[in-house]
């Protein structure tokens, strides 16, 4: 390889599904070789702005953002900021003078990658989904390599750029966790009854929410089930709210006294304890928690989100249901039917053994090493 350090741009975010996978790249990159110089460029005003610095990166905002479908007029707007932000990664490429550029997925990742390829940069994408985004589809044409975590995805890529890597998750899971007795009894919970965790990302799922909000009786019922349930930020206050109204207890907590088989919070800060609790996880369909649920083994249901773009949710939750690896209930049945199903299911203990083999078969547990080391091999080729 090059003898001089090398130099590397992550681009992309916007989700927790784009940035965490982003960081751990970065990470492993610099497990392989440690001088390396990584930037990271992002949209203004998204999360990746915060949480790269967090993790120890330098990051550059763009002002890209998405195109409205809704409101065609608001898109001469959008066309200004995506020209100034290709104008600003023109530059950020200029000083920095990175041998590869990688993209994650989100709105930076379009006009840098489009830069770094026209500039001569190599260039690598990871596609996280089943089914590619507009964006990637467009910068595949000039990409050098292109990570998948899916199969069959030469309907959107050329085959020859195509490498399965899956996609990396949060490196905090991967280390070894106290057993389930032990993970259980973290949320004041019985080891001895089955547990579900009920999950909406940081900012919570809607539907999924309240869908368990409206099973609450059935959720005190059934006491030799215990959930455990994250609303997410913007939810917490209404789901306790009504939990409150329910029950009539004041919920200031995590605990229901009147419901002692629920703990309710906003934000799970160790999801490593809390996948080691769960027999069945309840979730939306992003690609990174599909591939956390890979990797450890764990039975889901799970609710795809009807507000992505071209539906990907929906198609990735599919790849899963036609190995029976997952199960899935459609967001506009979730509330009538998501509490029933996810019942049936913890108690049927060979059903669950059955999705945790299926799914265990999915997973790619190198992902971040191995998307590290194409990103390394572009370097040396173009050094060479």
């Amino acid at each position: 390889m090059n003898s001089k350090s090398p130099r590397i741009i992550i681009s992309g975010g916007g989700t927790g599904g784009h940035i965490f996978p982003a960081i751990s790249i970065a990470n492993a990159i610099k497990a392989l070789r440690p001088e390396a110089e990584i930037l990271f460029v992002g949209a203004e005003g998204r999360m990746e702005m915060q949480r790269v610095p967090d993790a120890g990166y330098p990051i550059k905002g763009l002002p890209v953002m998405g195109f409205d479908r809704k409101h065609l007029w608001k898109n001469v707007v959008v066309l200004y900021k995506l020209m100034r932000s290709q104008c600003m990664a023109k530059q950020i490429i200029r000083e920095f003078k990175p041998h590869v550029a990688v993209g994650v997925g989100g709105y930076a990742s379009g006009p840098l990658l489009r830069m770094a390829g026209k500039m001569g940069i190599p260039t690598l994408i990871q596609e996280q989904n089943s089914y590619a985004g507009v964006t990637n589809k467009l910068l595949a044409k000039q990409a050098d390599v292109i990570c998948v975590a899916y199969e069959g995805m030469e309907r959107f890529f050329p085959q020859e750029k195509l490498v399965m890597t899956g996609n990396p998750v949060r490196q905090n899971l991967l280390s070894p966790v106290a057993d389930r007795a032990e993970a259980v009894d973290y949320f004041h919970l019985d080891p001895s009854k089955k547990t579900i965790l009920v999950l909406g990302g940081s900012l919570g799922a809607r539907t999924i929410n309240l869908s368990l909000q409206g099973a609450l009786d059935t959720v005190k019922e059934r006491s030799d089930v215990q959930w455990i349930w994250q609303t997410g930020k913007i939810y917490i206050d209404q789901m306790r709210e009504a939990i409150s109204q329910m029950t009539g207890d004041k919920i200031n907590g995590t605990r229901v006294t009147s419901i002692p088989n629920l703990y309710v919070t906003d934000f799970i800060k160790d999801m490593s304890r809390a996948y080691a609790a769960a027999d069945l996880v309840i979730s939306r369909a992003g690609a990174g928690s599909i591939s956390e649920f890979c990797l450890l083994h764990k039975p889901v249901i799970l609710v795809p989100s009807p507000n992505v773009a071209e539906d990907h949710q929906t198609k990735n939750a599919l790849a899963l249901l036609s190995r029976d690896a997952a199960l899935m209930v459609k967001d506009v049945e979730a509330p009538e039917k998501l509490v029933g199903e996810a019942l049936q299911v913890v108690g049927n203990p060979e059903r669950l053994q059955e999705l945790s083999a299926h799914i265990a078969e999915m997973a790619l547990p190198h992902s971040a090493d191995t998307i590290a080391g194409y990103v390394l091999d572009l370097i040396e080729k173009k050094g060479k």
